[in-house]
């Protein structure tokens, strides 16, 4: 991939887990990392896979390589939340990850 492709502004989030004052759990998302990433739509075979199991929004995602995301983190981008469902270390030359996401849907 060529580093120019790295058009879009991405940005990483965990859910961390804090107490109040009443004493009460409280879950909020923390901004993590903001990277450029390249951002494709699914095509080909790859939307039709997705197409199966009814994931419609899900959406690829390619930036550099960083050894500190996981699948329990979440990945906002033009205002929208995308849920990260898989993580490929593109062959395995630790140069750019490819992220698969589904975008998290607001009605619940």
């Amino acid at each position: 991939m060529e580093i120019g492709a790295l058009n879009k502004r991405i940005t990483f989030q965990k859910l961390s887990i804090t107490t109040n004052e009443n004493g009460f759990d409280v879950e909020a998302w923390e901004d993590v990392k903001t990277v450029w990433a390249h951002v494709t739509n699914l095509h080909g075979r790859e939307y039709f896979a997705a197409q199966a199991v009814q994931a419609e929004q899900t959406v690829k995602f390619t930036v550099r390589y960083f050894n500190d995301v996981d699948t329990t983190m979440r990945i906002l981008f033009n205002k929208k939340s995308y849920n990260i469902t898989a993580i490929d270390n593109i062959k395995f030359d630790n140069r750019f990850l490819e992220i698969k996401a589904m975008e998290v849907d607001i009605s619940g």
